[in-house]
């Protein structure tokens, strides 16, 4: 595989020009956010979402942007006041569908926009449960719909009524899922694929049809696909609906049939992903093959529809097959891969031979049209999404958009580079170094060391806005991410080297790092810090019972109890390697709170109530064992959060608080 030696620093002048400012988190809420763009089918019109925030009350809008290929087009599509997402073009590009919530909407529902003429976007017929992930192909929109399975649309609308007068908050499950990330599941409902006809507007159940909903945790536009003559639909289901460890299969049905056959029974792990090709003759999928490993590699599967065959064609590559599109004439896909903490583009044959296309910085949000024009989202750690053209064959960008260039004018990124250090068993581990404004090597800098979460998702070089490690340099400090053992995006093997030991390799590779900052002559070994969130909060939390050079530590959202993680909406480590009353002697040695004894660092915590994926009593029980153990600590709680804090005033007041905690121990600033 081509390697690329990336290196982006440069040495400013020791101080800011006096008309540049930092890239504070002020600055952060000022930057539009650019979501995936679609391109319409003859490759003439650009569509992307762009989410802008206003801080004075918390609020945000998502507007649709229209953009051209040649960047000459560049304006608000929807209407001001009504946010929009989910754009999709119609097979001939002369109308665009969206979901929105206007005027009396209950829920998002379904518009449609001319885009050849003058004229207003008329919804469809409503959908009182609302639709999202929306597919266009033929006469017909499919959308999915989390729907009361026994009712019809009359019904559900006045159950929703019902259910919004009632002053019974009670939730009740029998069975799991009860909740995922930050919301509860619904028992009495289910996820299925509808389709509306857009001119008849008659709306018809498809998966429903067959008495197999879409995986109860979370649906998208992963979770199915139309064939193109619409003859047949493939969707993801559990195929074992009931049991605690769901086990995703993929399924294809006729459109117009009564049963759907499962086309991945033999395969213990996840199935997904679905994609017809565009000539109609062959149904590509991903496939994983360890059960309860979400970082196993995932490898593309061809069915071929006329034999049924299945044909595995990336195993033999070190990579996970992830953001797939089709290419128009069929001959293969282009992808959104992780890889060596980036997500290149590569392009991938029949045969599943990979091409990288791209090189440095990060790309996604891949959109083909039918003549070959490609469009993406690309952005790094100095620059936030923006949309650009790509050509497949040289790798050669152009933008086409200017959204957020007049913040971002007069702002100081600072640098940043990419090293390598001899981490756990002598092995490489890179790491991203982030130096701040007016960085002067001939001084001496404090180090914010940041422990990315996962812990299998690697820091690829991309725009962080809950963690930019830009906005912690411009505090005054040297900030880096080290993509310890378990990070993806550097072969399968470093991926899963650290299961069921969460501890050991990580650990490791974390005191190498800061060894190596040790060493450097612009680094002030007495003025350490680090600090992450999830994984990264379950990392700082075993630093706190272990040696560590740092003087303080943020932990936000960890993973402290191994055993209370039985609250979340999924077990750590329980399906691959057994419960805790299964193999005890597992979680005793990972669990941060048998280390308690040792505890004797400060420590910034940091939760939400939201928070479903690590309960926020995990905080709690961390707060508590730091007090009475007499370590000084400080609590910050979010009501109103979830794993991660998404509004722009408790973001601000986040940033603030991690920014004084550190300071208390780190003084920021060159000496």
């Amino acid at each position: 595989m081509k390697k690329w030696a990336f290196v982006l620093l440069l040495w400013p002048l020791a101080v800011l020009a006096e008309d540049t400012r930092p890239l504070s988190a002020e600055v952060l809420w000022e930057l539009d956010r650019v979501g995936s763009p679609v391109i319409s089918p003859a490759g003439n019109q650009v569509v992307a979402p762009v989410t802008e925030y206003d801080t004075s009350d918390d609020s945000s809008e998502t507007r649709l942007y229209l953009f051209s290929p040649d960047g000459g087009v560049e304006r608000p599509l929807t209407a001001k006041g009504h946010s929009a997402s989910s754009p999709v073009f119609s097979p001939d590009g002369r109308w665009l569908a969206f979901v929105a919530r206007r005027n009396d909407d209950e829920a998002g529902q379904i518009y449609v926009l001319p885009m050849n003429a003058p004229g207003e976007a008329r919804r469809l017929a409503e959908v009182p449960t609302g639709a999202s992930s929306l597919r266009w192909v033929g006469e017909h929109i499919y959308f999915i719909s989390r729907v009361y399975p026994e009712q019809d649309w009359a019904d559900m609308k006045e159950t929703l009524q019902e259910n919004k007068d009632s002053h019974v908050s009670a939730h009740q499950w029998n069975a799991l899922p009860y909740a995922m990330w930050d919301h509860w599941i619904d028992e009495e409902t289910q996820a299925h694929v509808f389709r509306v006809h857009v001119e008849s507007e008659r709306i018809e159940p498809i998966t429903q049809r067959f008495g197999i909903e879409l995986p109860r945790s979370s649906q998208g536009l992963g979770s199915y696909d139309i064939h193109p003559e619409e003859t047949h639909i493939a969707f993801t289901s559990a195929a074992n609906p009931g049991d605690v460890d769901p086990n995703i299969d993929l399924f294809l049905a006729r459109i117009d049939g009564e049963d759907a056959t499962n086309m991945t029974p033999d395969n213990p792990a996840g199935d997904g992903q679905p994609m017809f090709s565009p000539d109609g003759q062959t149904l590509a999928y991903v496939r994983r093959a360890i059960p309860g490993f979400y970082a196993d590699n995932a490898n593309i599967v061809l069915v071929d529809l006329d034999s049924g065959q299945h044909n595995e064609i990336t195993t033999e590559w070190d990579r996970s097959a992830s953001g797939l599109v089709w290419l128009p004439d069929s001959s293969g896909f282009l992808g959104s891969i992780a890889d060596e903490a980036h997500r290149r583009v590569y392009h991938i044959d029949l045969t599943g031979q990979p091409r990288a296309i791209t090189g440095p910085t990060s790309f996604g949000g891949l959109s083909v049209a039918d003549d070959g024009t490609v469009v993406a989202h690309n952005q790094s750690f100095l620059y936030p999404p923006r949309l650009v053209t790509l050509d497949i064959e040289s790798g050669a960008i152009e933008r086409i958009d200017t959204i957020n260039d007049e913040v971002l004018a007069n702002v100081d990124m600072g640098t940043y580079e990419s090293v390598t250090y001899q981490g756990h068993d002598g092995q490489d581990i890179q790491m991203w170094v982030h130096y701040p404004p007016g960085f002067d090597k001939d001084k001496e800098y404090p180090l914010f060391l940041l422990i990315h979460g996962g812990p299998h998702n690697a820091i690829p070089d991309g725009f962080h806005f809950r963690w930019n490690a830009q906005t912690f340099a411009s505090w005054g400090y040297v900030t880096a991410w080290h993509n310890f053992h378990g990070s993806n995006s550097f072969g399968q093997d470093f991926a899963d080297s650290i299961n069921p030991d969460w501890i050991t390799a990580p650990y490791n590779d974390t005191i190498a790092a800061a060894d190596w900052f040790a060493d450097k002559a612009w680094i002030d070994e007495d003025r350490m810090v680090a600090g992450g969130g999830s994984y990264g909060g379950y990392l700082s939390s075993i630093l706190l019972g272990k040696e560590h050079p740092f003087n303080a530590l943020l932990i936000h959202a960890p993973v402290y109890n191994m055993y209370s993680q039985m609250a979340a909406d999924f077990a750590v480590h329980g399906t691959r390697f057994g419960q805790f009353w299964e193999n005890p002697e597992i979680y005793q040695e990972i669990s941060p709170h048998y280390y308690a004894e040792n505890f004797d660092t400060p420590a910034l915590i940091i939760h939400g109530q939201n928070d479903l994926r690590v309960p926020v009593g995990q905080a709690f029980e961390l707060f508590r064992t730091l007090q009475t153990k007499g370590i000084e600590s400080r609590l910050i709680y979010y009501p109103d959060e979830n794993h991660w804090v998404l509004k722009p005033n408790n973001s601000l007041y986040w940033y603030s608080e991690v920014e004084k905690w550190m300071a208390q121990f780190a003084e920021p600033g060159a000496r």
